[in-house]
């Protein structure tokens, strides 16, 4: 049950005390006129004058107790508001008579949210602070915080409380400060470029644009299943199809797949199509936006992420064929020839899957030998067709696409391509997906999508497309090595609810 503990049940009365001596634990009225930064830094000059104070200045700032510190006729306290942390001093007779002692020492504590007005000055340890000539409760925090020092220690914990998290870690608020630049950069970057923000359906008639698991709910309206989208990208090319010549949407997908580091069932990712561009002009446009992104987050180049240094300014392009061999150490005469792979694998005690094409096999390998080895950004090109269904044919290797994913880290970041405009080879396409579906080569292939081959029959200008994880970008741009550290409210399994044996069965 909620709010049994004692220590609950304790501030709990300190609320209905408040209450009885006329004083709201819950206002709804706050009269702030900075934050803790602002009164910082206005006031640095006061750590420069005689006196080190100024009592003609008057602030009034709130934010949550986070230190208490009780010294008979004063306390420290310090409180802290998304901006900072900033030190007050609270002193019996510069408050209202019995307001100290009756209702600060014995009603306000640790978590509970205030407002104090006061003047600037400096301690004698040389901290500038806020000297209390009213304080008013905000919000009495009825559940404790944990003990600081130890902070969060439960990751779980920090993942099913985000709030707590927040609470107790500035570093936290930090790392969702630049997701939040980064979404808002991205925006703007596309805008400069000409692009156009649109918006398309978040549930499909049809699970499709990306090889993945649907999540299915049901539309009741209509009487029929939907499908969670996987990925916006035939509806963006719907768009292009229709004249539209450069569009984006910033989106969230939803893949009913398995959950891991880099993994979560939703998540965010910019796409973005492009008329009368090729793939090439997508590996000039993204080193483009990674300049545009560290030189307006005022990060350096080169960021650590773990035991690696990532240096963003070396960017490299490689074929994926030619990458098993240089970069994953696969014997040049096997990387082309479906038994000789399989045979590879199964030497190698690898799972391999004999009904899967020579593309998915070389998908494969390059997931096993390559993939973890690429730390600085790589284009990695030329992508089997058998493991592109929406990519363009190379017209010098038709049994490759102009298609490339950009690897950071050894995760995926990027996936690009110019795109199919041939509605015949697109019908091919989806009827080879549908066949590895039926022969349970590939659970995850494309659907057919009938209408999107219709509007490709009406033209499609040649285009080139591409889609970011937003998620992982950040975890690369912060150092965070689970993808749940850069989400707020990432997927959990629920809290299994114990049962009282004992209970009477009555």
């Amino acid at each position: 049950m909620l709010f049994e503990n004692k220590y609950i049940q304790q501030r709990i009365e300190k609320a209905e005390k408040l209450r009885e001596i006329g004083i709201n634990p819950y206002s709804n009225e706050s009269s702030r006129n900075s934050t803790i930064t602002k009164f910082l830094n206005v006031n640095s000059d006061i750590a420069h004058t005689e006196e080190k104070r100024d009592a003609s200045r008057s602030y009034t700032v709130a934010g949550r107790i986070k230190l208490y510190r009780l010294m008979g006729k004063a306390s420290f306290i310090k409180i802290e508001d998304e901006s900072g942390m900033l030190q007050i001093y609270v002193a019996r007779d510069n408050l209202a008579e019995g307001f100290y002692n009756d209702i600060f020492k014995k009603n306000i504590e640790v978590g509970d949210i205030i407002e104090v007005t006061g003047y600037p000055f400096v301690t004698g340890h040389g901290e500038l602070s806020l000297h209390a000539d009213n304080l008013k409760i905000l919000t009495k925090a009825i559940s404790p915080l944990p003990e600081k020092f130890h902070g969060i220690q439960d990751k779980e914990l920090r993942y099913r409380q985000r709030y707590l998290d927040l609470i107790m870690n500035s570093e936290v608020r930090k790392t969702f400060h630049i997701r939040s630049k980064v979404i808002s950069l991205t925006r703007r970057f596309f805008e400069d470029k000409g692009f156009l923000e649109v918006e398309t359906p978040m549930m499909h008639p049809i699970a499709g644009g990306a090889n993945a698991k649907p999540f299915v709910t049901h539309h009741n309206a209509l009487g029929i299943d939907r499908f969670l989208r996987i990925a916006p990208e035939l509806y963006l090319k719907r768009c292009i199809v229709g004249g539209f010549e450069a569009v984006f949407e910033i989106n969230r997908c939803f893949r009913n797949e398995g959950m891991d580091a880099t993994h979560n069932p939703e998540f965010t990712s910019i796409e973005f199509y492009w008329a009368y561009k090729t793939y090439k002009d997508l590996i000039i446009l993204t080193k483009e936006y990674f300049e545009y992104l560290f030189e307006h987050l005022d990060l350096p180049t080169v960021l650590p992420y773990g035991d690696f240094k990532i240096d963003f300014s070396k960017f490299t392009e490689i074929p994926l064929i030619q990458s098993l061999v240089e970069i994953g150490g696969v014997p040049a005469d096997i990387v082309e020839d479906k038994d000789k792979i399989i045979a590879f694998m199964k030497e190698k005690k690898l799972e391999v899957n004999a009904k899967m094409n020579i593309g998915q096999l070389q998908g494969e390998l390059f997931d096993e030998y390559v993939e973890a080895k690429l730390i600085n950004p790589t284009f990695i090109t030329e992508y089997p067709v058998e493991i592109s269904p929406l990519a363009r044919r190379n017209d010098e290797k038709p049994h490759l696409t102009d298609r490339f994913e950009l690897f950071i880290a050894g995760k995926e970041i990027a996936n690009a391509f110019s795109e199919l405009n041939d509605p015949l080879d697109q019908l091919q396409r989806f009827e080879g997906q549908m066949a590895a579906k039926e022969c349970g080569g590939d659970d995850e292939a494309h659907e057919m999508d009938e209408d999107f081959v219709n509007a490709l029959s009406y033209g499609m200008a040649p285009t080139a497309g591409q889609g970011i994880g937003i998620d992982r970008l950040v975890m690369m741009l912060t150092n965070e090595h689970s993808i749940r550290d850069v989400l707020l409210f990432p997927a959990m399994k629920p809290i299994k609810q114990e049962i009282n044996l004992h209970e009477d069965e009555a």
